[in-house]
Order: C-alpha cells, then sequence, then structure tokens
C-alpha cells in the first residue's frame, strides 16, 4: 500500500523516472513550454516551481543546487538570469497547466506546461 508516500510513480523505476523529471524540466526551462501528459505535468510541476524559487537569489550556493539537479549550464543560466529576476515580486504559481484535449492512440490527457 502507498500510504504516507509522496510523488507519483508513472510506471517507472527510480533511475528513468528521475531522468524524466530532470529532461522535462530543462526543456520548459529553455523552451518556455512543453506539451506532455497531464500525469507527467503534475508530477514535475513542484520541481520546476522550487528551481524558479531558488533562482530569485543569484548565489553560489543557489547556482550549484540548481546546476546539480538540471546538469545544464544554459537552462541554469536562464533560471538565475531571466526566470528569477522575471518572478522575483511573485510568491509561486509561476506555471499554467492547460488541458488540450487526448492523445489519438491511448486517450491519455494531454496538456501544455508553460510558464506564466
Amino acid at each position: 500500500m502507498r500510504h504516507r508516500k509522496k510523488g507519483k510513480i508513472l510506471s517507472r523505476k527510480i533511475g528513468p523516472r528521475k531522468a524524466l523529471f530532470k529532461d522535462l524540466a530543462c526543456a520548459l526551462v529553455l523552451n518556455d513550454k512543453i506539451k506532455t501528459t497531464e500525469a507527467k505535468a503534475k508530477a514535475v510541476k513542484p520541481i520546476i516551481e522550487r528551481l524558479i524559487s531558488r533562482g530569485k537569489v543569484n548565489n553560489l550556493d543557489n547556482l550549484r543546487k540548481i546546476n546539480s539537479y538540471l546538469q545544464n549550464k544554459k537552462a541554469t543560466d536562464k533560471i538565475l538570469q531571466e526566470l528569477g529576476p522575471r518572478y522575483q515580486e511573485r510568491n509561486g504559481g509561476y506555471l499554467r497547466i492547460v488541458k488540450i484535449g487526448d492523445r489519438r492512440g491511448d486517450g491519455a490527457p494531454i496538456v501544455i506546461l508553460e510558464l506564466v
């Protein structure tokens, strides 16, 4: 039973799941919007919001923490130099999930995850 367990499993083992979340977060930061399934979007949303909140203060510790998760220099620089100052006055809620319908093959709900 999954009593008191946090997070979504998404039918993956821990390694592929972490890689999926890292890739989705990196793609969203670099492109400002991505199209994915609703379950993946809801699972990765708190991760990205934490990274952007950390990027509001541009110091060495935050640079290292963001870079240790994303492992992409361009995405890290964009969070610290562009997204952090953009959302300086905002207290969370940096992302929007817009439903666009169902996927044709298996009927999975597809959404657009975008920065506000």
